[in-house]
């Protein structure tokens, strides 16, 4: 499928990036996306996100502004806290982090100070980076204490993470990562933080589209802080949102601006209402619920052609492969299969002998392929096409991954993607 350079004004002002914006959305036309942490959003979303709204100051909070001239925003903002609010359940929402790090980073300044202990996933066992991992500031300014699955199961030993929690007494114990292929257990966490005296943080950054339309069960009656990005699951703009309890909301805005942020970026604010609004309808719970299917049929076809997948298989959109049976690292198979036109990236598993960018696994996940209207009939010839991408990958066969590559691009030109520009 080809696409036009759909951009008249870009175009004629900047011809070069023109080309590259084009050759993207030709890209994300003519390939099977399999990265679990992308999507694709509405036109809605995209028009949102491009709006006069981008010329606007904003420092504050609706209501509360240090520039004049906020009529229109501070309705925008209030709309996207109003929706958020609803939609997951929360007493208080905040729409301005501009990412999921700063989001996090908001937290540690609302109820920790240097120095203070906090508990997370590890980040090689599917944790997050800004969960105290060594790393990142956070491991760096906070003393970072960390929990992690079994090697026989690949799923969290609760007696191990309350053992742990009551043993280091952490401010802050974050629960959720990014690469978690099972149901996360809120009111198991919930009840290790409360024993340890300790804020709970639920980031449910990839699951948070699930969480909306009903897929995976919600941290809204267990958690003290939600936070998340927009993106993902959810179909939104590259944002992130704050949500918690009343008794926090003081903290977390304070955190939020002045303390780690200036002015909102107010057509992303934008974009969030949108997509608020849109995960709101049937239509998207029909999708998160489509999201999980797929990633389980895809899981069970996987399985039956040999390969490891962590933890056995999935409860969400995520799935975690160990390519080490088939003797093929994961950096060579995620090349390979971006060579044939399927998009995944390489990742650590859990006690991995091999190096963080050099791992033994992939991680693959289902929320694109989905959002393009693909459903579980399709998953046997998604699992057929990474079988045949990881060996030919393996044996160096350029022609079997380019034959995989015009499948991939025929099966995909009858299921045109959201927000891409058709001929």
């Amino acid at each position: 499928m080809s696409l036009p350079l759909s951009h008249p004004a870009l175009l004629a002002t900047d011809p070069e990036l023109a080309a590259l914006v084009s050759a993207e959305e030709r890209l994300q036309s003519d390939t099977l996306r399999l990265i679990p942490s992308e999507n694709y959003v509405s036109t809605a979303v995209l028009e949102a996100s491009g709006t006069v709204l981008q010329n606007k100051y904003s420092e504050g909070y609706a209501g509360r502004r240090y520039y004049e001239g906020q009529q229109n925003i501070d309705k925008v903002e209030t709309l996207a806290v109003d929706r958020a609010k609803a939609l997951f359940g929360v007493e208080h929402a905040n729409v301005q982090p501009y990412s999921g790090s700063p989001a996090n980073l908001a937290v540690y300044l609302a109820f920790a100070e240097p120095g203070d202990t906090v508990m997370g996933m590890a980040l090689p066992m599917g944790g997050h980076l800004t969960h105290g991992w060594g790393v990142s500031a956070t491991g760096k300014w906070f003393r970072g204490v960390q929990y992690g699955v079994r090697a026989d199961t690949g799923l969290i030993d609760f007696d191990e993470v309350r053992e742990l929690a009551l043993k280091e007494r952490p401010k802050l114990i974050f629960c959720g990562g990014t690469a978690l292929p099972r149901t996360i257990d809120f009111a198991a966490f919930a009840e290790i933080a409360r024993e340890a005296g300790a804020v709970l943080v639920a980031d449910v950054a990839h699951i948070a589209g699930l969480i909306a339309g009903g897929a995976h069960p919600s941290p809204a009656p267990y958690a003290d802080v939600i936070s998340t990005t927009t993106h993902k699951t959810l179909r939104g703009p590259r944002g992130a949102m704050l949500m918690s309890r009343e008794s926090h909301a003081k903290a977390i805005d304070k955190a939020v601006f002045p303390g780690l942020q200036g002015g909102p970026h107010n057509q992303t604010t934008a974009a969030i209402a949108v997509a608020l609004h849109e995960a709101a309808q049937p239509a998207f719970c029909a999708y998160a619920h489509q999201v999980v299917a797929n990633a389980q049929a895809l899981a069970q076809a996987l399985l039956a052609r040999g390969f490891d997948l962590v933890s056995g298989g999935t409860d969400n959109h995520l799935i975690l492969m160990d390519l080490t049976p088939k003797d093929v690292p994961g950096k060579i198979a995620a090349k390979a299969l971006d060579r044939a036109g399927i998009v995944v990236n390489y990742n650590t598993v859990p006690y991995d002998p091999r190096k963080p960018f050099d791992p033994s696994g992939i991680r693959i996940g289902t929320p694109s392929l989905t959002s393009r209207g693909l459903d579980v009939s399709h998953m046997e010839l998604v699992a057929e096409w990474i079988d045949r991408g990881v060996t030919a990958g393996r044996a160096g066969d350029e022609a079997a991954l380019s034959a995989i590559r015009g499948e991939v691009a025929a099966l995909l030109s009858a299921y045109p993607a959201p927000g891409l520009p058709l001929d």
